[in-house]
């Protein structure tokens, strides 16, 4: 870490745990991956460091997914210690989930970033509208099934490998949709994130490896400071999210996960639109 410091400058390494300690926390608090969160944040910092805005989005979602490794594992162990994943789910949206992740992410990194910051923004302002209006989908008369948490699966794999907002922002609002208790979907939520994280991680250092073979501190797409930085701060927080997150009212979560996610789709569009 030393080496990386003096390369990168002590004021960034301690950007990037002030950053961790507040994502860590936020993803034990809402069930979530974690790099939902980091994406527009991260791209920000990038772009303020000279990375052309491009780049600077897919260095953000490769960086956010690796970063989400370290957070699912935290936020998981917490809710796991108090009973709210529920194996049956995760073990069906898994396979969908790392089939989808894979495919997409290869296509991810080659898309213009414009793009993929108006698909994140569209994204997160949707399901703040979702939260804060309380509207609810018609929920389905028939039970959750294989099949079914495959396909689901799968489109949320395909949509966090392009917009790193699927491994829990939209597997709460799906679990939801299917009558989940809310911090039950949220606890299966942190379970669910680590195949999205570990399957899009490798794509996009696959994917960015010609791109960024000569840039110091880089593995493909992943910026090394920044991935080691904050995955260290927000293993350390992610357990005090949890414990949060069960002694506020289901009401609560639900609006700090609505204003967070339109938060950053407002932050999105003003970076690079």
């Amino acid at each position: 870490m030393n080496s990386l410091v003096s390369m990168v400058g002590v004021e960034w390494i301690l950007l990037y745990l002030v950053l961790g300690s507040i994502v860590g926390f936020l993803a034990g608090l809402l069930g979530l991956s974690g790099s939902g969160l980091l994406v527009p944040l991260l791209s920000s910092i990038f772009c303020y460091q000279g990375i052309n805005s491009d780049i600077a989005v897919h260095f953000a979602l490769g960086t956010s997914l690796a970063c989400m490794i370290t957070l699912s594992i935290a936020s998981f162990q917490a809710h796991a210690s108090r009973g709210t994943v529920d194996w049956k789910i995760v073990r069906g949206m898994a396979p969908g989930i790392i089939l989808g992740s894979f495919l997409v992410a290869k296509f991810a990194a080659k898309l213009d970033g414009v793009y993929i910051a108006l698909f994140f923004s569209l994204v997160m302002a949707l399901l703040a509208a979702q939260m804060f209006s309380d509207w609810q989908l018609r929920t389905s008369s028939k039970p959750i099934c294989v099949h079914g948490l495959i396909f689901a699966g799968f489109g949320i794999g395909s949509l966090s490998a392009l917009a790193a907002v699927g491994g829990g922002f939209l597997t709460i609002t799906y679990l939801s949709y299917k009558n989940i208790d809310i911090k039950n979907a949220i606890g299966s939520s942190s379970a669910i994130g680590a195949p999205v994280a570990i399957t899009g991680t490798v794509s996009y250092i696959i994917s960015g490896w010609s791109d960024t073979i000569s840039s110091p501190h880089t593995l493909g797409f992943i910026d090394v400071p920044a991935f080691l930085a904050i995955s260290i701060s927000s293993f350390m927080t992610a357990s005090y999210g949890a414990v949060c997150s069960h002694r506020l009212p289901t009401v609560y979560l639900k609006k700090i996960f609505a204003m967070i996610a339109l938060a950053l789709s407002i932050k999105m569009l003003i970076v690079f639109i």
